[in-house]
C-alpha cells in the first residue's frame, strides 16, 4: 500500500498529513520550544560584552539545538515508512529536517521542499492532497 506524507514544519511544531488507500490522517508534533529557551542554570550577565555573556549564550544555543534534534527525531518516526514526503515550512526548519533525514539515512524519497508561510491544518492537508493528486 502506497503512502505519501506531507509535512509542514517550523521550530515550534510539525503538522504531518499521511495519505494512503484508506484515506487521510493528520498528526501534530509540538517541539516545546519557542525562538529561544531559558534553561535553569543558564547565566544572565549584566554586561553583554563580558565573556560570561558569550558563554551563557553558547550554552543556550547548544541546549536549543539539542532540543530541536529531539523534535526532529520524533517527526522522523512519523515519516519513516512513507514512500514520498513533501516538506513545507516558512523558515530554516525544513532544510534542517531534510539534512537530518540525510544524516540518519532514512530511506524516504523527498518529493519536494517548498516554502510556505503560516497555514491552518486544513490548508496544509489541502495542499498535500493537491500536490500528490497532481503527481499521479
Amino acid at each position: 500500500m502506497a503512502m505519501d506524507v506531507g509535512l509542514w514544519i517550523d521550530h515550534k511544531k510539525a503538522v504531518i498529513v499521511r495519505l494512503d488507500d484508506k484515506g487521510e490522517e493528520i498528526q501534530q508534533v509540538e517541539s516545546g520550544v519557542g525562538r529561544r529557551v531559558r534553561y535553569r542554570g543558564a547565566t544572565h550577565p549584566k554586561t553583554p560584552y563580558s565573556s560570561q555573556y558569550q558563554q551563557g549564550d553558547d550554552q543556550l544555543d547548544n541546549q536549543f539545538t539539542e532540543h530541536l534534534n529531539k523534535f526532529y527525531e520524533k517527526v522522523i518516526s512519523h515519516v519513516r515508512d512513507a514512500d514520498a514526503v513533501l516538506i513545507l515550512g516558512p523558515g530554516e526548519a525544513k532544510a534542517e529536517f531534510e539534512k537530518r533525514l540525510t544524516q540518519r539515512r532514512v530511506r524516504v524519497r523527498i518529493a519536494a521542499i517548498e516554502t510556505a508561510g503560516k497555514m491552518t491544518v486544513r490548508q496544509i492537508a489541502a495542499k498535500v492532497r493537491d500536490f500528490f493528486h497532481e503527481r499521479k
